[in-house]
């Protein structure tokens, strides 16, 4: 499904943001000034936002207080001293001058043409939670009176405000998960159904968001369970906040990559679409807004050429001026504004607003889906995040591009199957186990990789034989069989596995002649085994990612995936530019070439026999020389060209 048409989004690419007033911040519905949130989305519609993330803050706007008699027993509710009035705001204890002013602030937002996205219960923002009085320390998503008073909210709220043409989509809420604990994957369910249900219950026309936090395959809050009862997904990208992401600079492949890897991961487990909600660099103690700037286009850049529809900065303004909780006692809030507090533009609102008139002024229309070469099935035991992430790392580096599935989804049809870092004793799921098997022994290629997991048919499959088991003391050293000499590469990995080879080619093997990474026959298909938890060491190591030179472990994923790669129109020997590939129709193709580094590269671009450049529609021309093709890159920027066939 196309997500800008799901948002009724007019741009190829959307530019948006989270909003609190610059005067206010979280105070902004008691504190109302129209004057200064008029000249907030003025100064962001100009700059190039289009859309935004707002707030309802779920106290200011269900100011319910519990009343008590003798020994604490409760007797009803009220607006402090005042009965709740006998109408249908009243019953849903929901303040008329609040949705007076937020009504009030959909007419400044339709002025200047931003549309809105509404996150609902807002109860969790920048630290502090936010709760009406009368549920003040009950467990906010289990406590049947608290969730009582949430549909009554959103309820209401969606009946009175839906015939605001302004807002596009309703959010659950900011981060809902965070509220508070659960105790099991169903409570997580059924808190977010209620919810859901009144929504859609009061507006069917307008698409629910899930706007959740840290979602994962499995545990309590899941993104199945996320994409079966909302109809948009959406990450929480900072690399400052997510695991395994700040070990390299903020202009590296990594960072750069990561709301790309985490929005695809989240959206085809999911099954929903799914974009970058929240995403920034989290300030100046952690880069300068230069390096935030090529920060935001590298990462813009990916996100288009990666099929997602757009993304959300945190926040508009910055907030240094607050004496409120949370300001004044989380210092990391107060500086993550796309404009200071005065209106000044930051670079990156600038970069932004830039990229995203580049792409709508591109000469075609949405780009094309991306071509995919593999399916990287993720299984139960392991790291989910890092074993993906690692992959699609790999990938990226190796020149070739993969989607994500979990093993208790059906497995698509492919002709390249990834299964990285198997782990545990359950190994996979032997329903979809043998699913896959059937699809190599028809003729697909499977690639294996282990992290201590078992798997049924080893021996028939790789060809190699299991003699022994040890624990490692210390890392193993694998010697990568290549065109351009021996390779060595350092792993950890906390299993020896011992082989004897009955008919298997090996191409990386450990100075003993212990086959690491092989190939054999199956069926009419074949299978690659590694064995050693490769992903795990892209992904857990700092370093690794953006110095490819040093860590060259991206040249496994080139030896696997070398029949896959052939049928590409272009490939670089470069792990630092990568490439997605878009069919136009049956003769041209376009493709976006990202270089994922702050420095300028030239690199030599094959470009597979029959194909001729068309045309360059951004960056610099790939130019011909010495019977070789180069393309240059500014740093962190990228080329977008179009290919034909002859």
């Amino acid at each position: 499904m196309d997500q800008n048409r799901l948002l009724s989004l007019p741009s190829k690419f959307f530019v948006g943001c989270n909003y609190w007033a610059s005067h206010a911040g979280t105070a902004m519905w008691t504190d109302w000034r129209p004057e200064q949130v008029d000249l907030d989305l003025k100064r962001l519609s100009e700059a190039g936002i289009e859309v935004i993330r707002v707030f309802p803050l779920w106290p200011d706007f269900q100011p319910i207080e519990s009343m008590y008699t003798g020994e604490g027993q409760h007797h009803g509710y009220r607006f402090g001293e005042a009965r709740l009035p006998d109408d249908e705001a009243g019953r849903a204890g929901m303040s008329k001058i609040m949705m007076e002013r937020f009504r009030d602030f959909t007419e400044i937002a339709s002025r200047y043409g931003i549309k809105l996205i509404v996150g609902l219960i807002t109860g969790w923002m920048s630290g502090r939670l936010f709760v009406p009085p009368a549920l003040r320390g009950k467990p906010i998503l289990t406590d049947p009176d608290s969730i009582r008073w949430q549909v009554r909210f959103v309820s209401y709220f969606v009946k009175d405000m839906k015939d605001s043409s302004a807002i596009i989509a309703w959010d659950l809420g900011n981060e809902c998960n965070v509220m508070g604990k659960v105790a099991s994957q169903a409570a997580a369910y059924v808190w977010t159904a209620a919810i859901a249900n009144a929504i859609k219950g009061n507006d069917t026309t307008r698409p629910l968001i899930s706007g959740m936090h840290s979602l994962q395959p499995k545990g309590k809050w899941t993104m199945q369970d996320q994409g079966e009862l909302t109809d948009i997904l959406t990450t929480h990208p900072y690399p400052f906040w997510t695991q395994y992401m700040d070990y390299d600079p903020l202009t590296s492949i990594r960072p750069t990559l990561h709301a790309t890897i985490e929005s695809l991961f989240y959206g085809q487990i999911g099954e929903k679409p799914c974009f970058a909600e929240e995403m920034g660099t989290m300030g100046p103690m952690v880069c300068s807004e230069e390096v935030a700037a090529a920060f935001g286009r590298t990462s813009m850049l990916s996100q288009w050429a990666h099929g997602l529809p757009g993304l959300l900065w945190w926040c508009a303004n910055d907030q240094t001026k607050l004496n409120h909780a949370p300001y004044d006692w989380v210092a990391c809030e107060g500086e993550l504004g796309l404009m200071t507090e005065e209106g000044r533009v930051k670079p990156v609102l600038r970069e932004m607003g830039r990229l995203k008139q580049v792409i709508q002024e591109l000469p075609f229309d949405n780009l094309p889906d991306r071509i995919v070469d593999g399916v990287c099935i993720l299984n139960s035991e392991q790291d989910h995040w890092a074993v993906a992430m690692g992959a699609f790392l790999l990938a990226k580096q190796a020149g070739f591009d993969i989607d994500f599935r979990f093993e208790d989804q059906p497995i698509p049809d492919a002709s390249f199957y990834l299964l990285p870092c198997v782990t545990g004793v359950q190994g996979v799921a032997k329903q979809r186990w043998e699913q896959l098997l059937h699809k190599v022994d028809e003729g697909a290629t499977l690639y294996m990789s282990s992290n201590d997991g078992y798997m049924l048919n080893f021996a028939e499959l790789t060809g190699l034989t299991v003699q022994n088991r040890s624990r490692r003391a210390t890392d193993a050293v694998a010697i990568l069989k290549h065109k351009k000499g021996d390779i060595a590469l350092n792993f950890p990995g906390a299993f020896k596995l011992e082989f004897s080879n009955d008919r298997a080619e090996i191409l990386a093997s450990e100075a003993d002649g212990n086959p690491v990474l092989t190939k054999a026959s199956y069926g009419k298909g074949w299978v690659y085994f590694c064995s050693l938890p490769l992903e795990l060491a892209m992904t857990q190591r700092t370093g690794v990612s953006y110095q490819p030179l040093e860590f060259p472990y991206w040249r496994m994923y080139e030896a696997i995936s070398r029949e896959v790669r052939a049928m590409r129109v272009l490939q670089v020997d470069e792990p630092h530019i990568g490439i997605t590939e878009h069919p136009a129709d049956e003769i041209s193709q376009l493709a976006v070439l990202i270089n994922y580094s702050p420095q300028q590269r030239e690199v030599p671009l094959l470009v597979k026999e029959g194909w001729y450049l068309a045309d360059c529609f951004y960056g610099k021309k790939p130019q011909e020389r010495d019977g070789k093709t180069f393309i240059s890159f500014e740093p962190n920027d990228a080329v977008i060209l179009k290919y034909v066939r002859s």
